[in-house]
């Protein structure tokens, strides 16, 4: 069960498998944006984030829509506000590259920044769930 706080923030009350899921969910969708597919004879991924800048202004929006989700799950799991800015930060650089004509293509497979944010996230989320670990090992007596 997921409780949410008055705040529209997940409490801590998600376990660890639910937070796991979670986690999955978006890289899953991180992976698809920014790097889902090699280019053949490369070492070079990309992602559907690049096909949709080459698609004018429907597809930068709708990348950067996704993006913007990404973000508001990041918000959803209590990531820190200083977090939260670098990943606005990351999506805004990717959009503005994305809005020019076929450099927005290169920079959306140089410049990730749904990885860069899945990063963030992952970072945060670690510190939660060893906080949560201590937190329950401190009421039992354990340390």
């Amino acid at each position: 069960m997921v409780a949410y706080e008055t705040s529209g923030h997940l409490s801590e009350v998600l376990s660890e498998a639910d937070r796991e899921k979670m986690r999955q969910r978006l890289d899953a969708i991180s992976t698809l944006l920014d790097s889902a597919v090699r280019i053949p004879g490369t070492s070079v991924n990309v992602g559907v984030d690049a096909v949709l800048s080459f698609i004018p202004i429907v597809g930068p929006l709708t990348g950067g829509g996704i993006s913007a989700y990404l973000i508001w799950e990041a918000w959803r799991l209590g990531a820190p506000k200083a977090s939260l800015n670098r990943m606005a930060v990351n999506v805004g650089i990717d959009s503005a590259i994305s809005a020019i004509p076929l450099v927005g293509w290169f920079g959306d497979v140089f410049f990730r920044a749904n990885a860069r944010n899945m990063n963030l996230l992952r970072a945060h989320l670690d510190g939660a769930s060893n906080r949560v670990r201590t937190k329950i090992n401190t009421k039992d007596g354990a340390r």
